[in-house]
């Protein structure tokens, strides 16, 4: 059962839910105001010790260290280096997880690798080689702790289950850390996740964690606020288990998340070398929450998150007696989001089974030693056959896999026929074990967004990828690919023995974090770039709608897609051109034209014929136009983009491509609107977007003093090829002072040139 109060609740010793202020006087025999008990949240206390300014509202906040991987940290450290850093003056964990395969692009990779290594030197960073672990794996071993905070250019940067703050921005955030700035930002509300009761045999973390996604994606729930687990429910859960519902709190839309600390968590920090990381959090005595999640955890049955989204979700169960009624529904919908290709899922329904094709155990959700594990003692003596289904497994660090080894586990995999492959992300983006044309593949990973299992629609390929944990998947592949629910199964789960060996990293990683060698030269391959200058925002802003989306929400893989692209990662121009390349391929192409139109206008070479047209019809209208001096750029409209990766070249690629704006009802994350406004495109927010198309130009007056005063609305006029001009509103939303300077500024590197 999982239950979602409609009201705000008091937590009395962590254990008891009550409604009111009286409630919790009959408890207690203390009179405790709100103000008082919202102060109890573990956030709180974390969020305090981490802000640099008295006002606990408008939050001002330094991390205690930061990590990106190698499609991230290249612009950030060129962002960081354009806006005056010498050195790292946090801890900066520079990982290797994400390109460490794909040969895409010849030497490309590698040269970023090295790269990050002289700027490991140069600015003293913590260096992990290729293929020794991910991202959240690393940190969860090396870094986090009780109290801490971690900033990440990664959307998964989750590490609540140890006790710290985890939270995933794009670059332009990490890069303000880099010149001493901070995380600026209204404090969040917090939401607890009570747990009870005890998961049942052959449910695991994901079954769990689906159930929560698909329970309070859709309502909006969560969105931007800490999830806060409590409850008696905690105390069952190992660790491991702990960290794969945790890393998933990402795909809620929430801001971060935390969990109550015991002794297994310090048990885990001790087998990790790190004892001295580990204190008690628990919330106050009696703690306001602003909302609630209540979990039986004894009720979860074995989920999965069918296409295109993990809050998809059904028991497998329930799909299995309805399973050509659900299959025909999922693949509508897929085929209403798809552009030029169908899905066909009903196929996989025949001989009165659910048919997979692949299956895949993976990265920093799935890789955990005790997942793979559960799946080891399923298929033990088994065998995964020799017909159209095949299974990998990725563990998450490369101490997973040796302990996997030692213990025999390994063994027990690859005798069934399993694919044991490196310690790398790729199946959670779509650059490993890509099925072929018209599979289906079943996935512990994070994500299933449309093209994340490496199909590409746009060239006649599609391939369809549901979430389910390590269990049931394990229970399938010992049916050879019949859909199958670990709890069906009786099986023997075993305690695992985990051996973490701290040096296979102290034999490899570089840590020069303290002892920066700025006499260190960077090591640039070819295709390593600047960022683009970016023109600050004149006094008015002309702007072309180059896109228009109506989709529900727009995930940042259809705005810059994973996969393949991200090889051109480090080099801004070469990367914008697969701008919204799988969602709408002729955006490039319009949005280009409009960046020239720009460059010629800043170059004196005067405003094109379609232009002076369009400003013929505004001044007739009777408004006051500088031809010359107004900025002129592209725009996307979208219901609400930015569901999805933290990566900032969701934003900046639409920014390198000419774009100054996005038009969108409302944004899915913070940190995408965050990316925006870091790329300097104003980030407008719209109630009636009917007023303008595809090919429309909106016209906004005096939008640089609008921004500078923060008006919370103010004028914009879309005008139609036929001259005919239209007025209505746009607004902003919430902006710090920085954000808005930044805005003017054209781009994060202006702003501190400027400051």
């Amino acid at each position: 059962m999982i239950k979602l109060y409609d009201n705000g609740i008091y937590l009395v010793d962590g254990k008891t839910i009550v409604n009111t202020p009286d409630d919790v006087k009959a408890l207690t025999g203390k009179d405790v105001t709100r103000e008082e008990a919202l102060k109890g949240t573990m956030a709180y206390g974390i969020l305090k010790a981490h802000n640099t300014v008295d006002s606990m509202d408008d939050l001002r906040l330094k991390y205690d260290s930061m990590a990106s991987h190698d499609i991230t940290y290249v612009g950030i450290i060129q962002t960081g280096r354009a806006s005056g850093m010498t050195k790292f003056p946090l801890p900066y964990l520079l990982t290797n997880c994400h390109n460490s395969l794909c040969a895409v692009g010849g030497t490309i990779n590698e040269d970023d690798h090295k790269f990050a290594l002289s700027a490991a030197h140069k600015f003293g960073g913590i260096y992990i080689p290729t293929n020794l672990g991910n991202i959240h794996s690393l940190n969860r071993e090396l870094m986090a702790g009780c109290g801490k905070m971690i900033l990440g250019s990664d959307s998964h940067t989750r590490y609540g289950a140890i006790g710290t703050l985890g939270v995933g921005e794009g670059g332009g955030e990490l890069a303000k850390q880099l010149v001493g700035r901070t995380y600026d930002f209204k404090r969040p509300s917090v939401i607890a996740i009570y747990l009870t009761g005890a998961p049942k045999p052959g449910v695991g973390p994901h079954d769990v964690a689906l159930s929560i996604v698909g329970a309070v994606y859709k309502n909006g729930y969560v969105k931007n606020k800490v999830m806060e687990f409590v409850g008696p429910g905690i105390a069952g859960l190992p660790m491991e288990y702990r960290n794969a519902i945790d890393v998933m709190t990402t795909e809620t839309t929430c801001w971060s998340s935390i969990w109550v600390t015991d002794d297994k968590t310090r048990e885990y920090l001790t087998i990790h070398g790190r004892p001295q990381d580990y204190k008690e959090l628990k919330p106050a005595d009696v703690t306001w929450y602003d909302g609630c999640v209540y979990i039986d955890l004894s009720t979860i049955e074995c989920t999965i998150a069918m296409p295109m989204h993990p809050s998809n979700t059904y028991t497998i169960h329930e799909l299995q007696e309805n399973a050509a009624d659900i299959l025909h529904i999922v693949e509508e919908n897929a085929n209403k989001q798809l552009k030029g290709v169908k899905m066909n899922l009903s196929k996989k329904f025949h001989d009165g089974a659910i048919w997979v094709d692949q299956g895949e155990i993976a990265g920093c959700s799935g890789g955990t030693y005790d997942s793979i594990c559960a799946a080891a003692d399923i298929l033990k003596g088994q065998s995964i056959g020799n017909g159209v289904f095949s299974l990998s497994v990725y563990p998450g660090s490369m101490p997973v896999l040796s302990s996997l080894i030692k213990t025999g586990r390994a063994f027990d995999l690859v005798s069934a026929g399993v694919l044991l492959r490196e310690c790398f992300c790729g199946p959670c983006f779509g650059a490993g074990d890509t099925p072929a044309n018209g599979e289906f593949s079943i996935r512990h990973t994070t994500r299933n967004f449309p093209n994340r299992e490496g199909s590409k629609p746009g060239e006649g390929q599609i391939s369809a990828v549901a979430l389910m944990d390590a269990r049931s998947i394990a229970a399938t592949a010992a049916n050879h690919g019949k859909l199958t629910a670990a709890s069906d199964l009786d099986v023997t789960y075993t305690e695992p023995n985990y051996q973490f060996d701290k040096g296979i990293y102290e034999k490899r990683v570089y840590n020069g974090w303290g002892h920066a060698e700025p006499e260190t030269e960077l090591v640039f391959g070819p295709n390593i770039k600047d960022w683009p200058e970016m023109p600050a925002l004149t006094d008015d802003l002309l702007v072309k709608v180059c896109s228009y989306i109506t989709d529900p929400v727009t995930t940042t893989d259809e705005l810059i897609p994973s996969g393949e692209t991200s090889s051109y990662r480090s080099n801004p121009e070469r990367l914008s051109e697969f701008a919204l390349s799988r969602r709408d391929p002729q955006y490039v192409g319009r949005s280009k034209v409009l960046r020239q139109f720009d460059r010629d206008r800043r170059a004196g070479k005067g405003i094109p014929e379609e232009v002076k047209a369009v400003y013929d019809a505004l001044e007739k209208a009777g408004l006051k136009v500088d031809r010359e001096g107004t900025d002129i750029g592209s725009t996307i409209f979208a219901n609400k983009p930015g569901d999805g990766s933290a990566r900032e070249q969701a934003a900046s690629c639409q920014r390198v491509m000419g774009a100054s704006a996005n038009l969108a009802r409302e944004y899915a994350t913070k940190r995408y609107r965050s990316n925006c406004i870091n790329w300097g495109m104003v980030p407008f927010l719209v109630e009636n977007p009917e007023v303008f198309d595809l090919g429309d130009y909106v016209f906004i007056p005096g939008v640089r003093q609008a921004v500078l005063e923060d008006r919370d609305n103010f004028s914009a006029y879309a005008v139609k090829p036929d001259g005919t001009v239209t007025e209505f509103k746009v607004s902003l939303g919430a902006l710090t002072e920085a954000e808005r300077r930044i805005i003017v500024d054209g781009c994060l590197i202006n702003y501190y040139r400027n400051n």
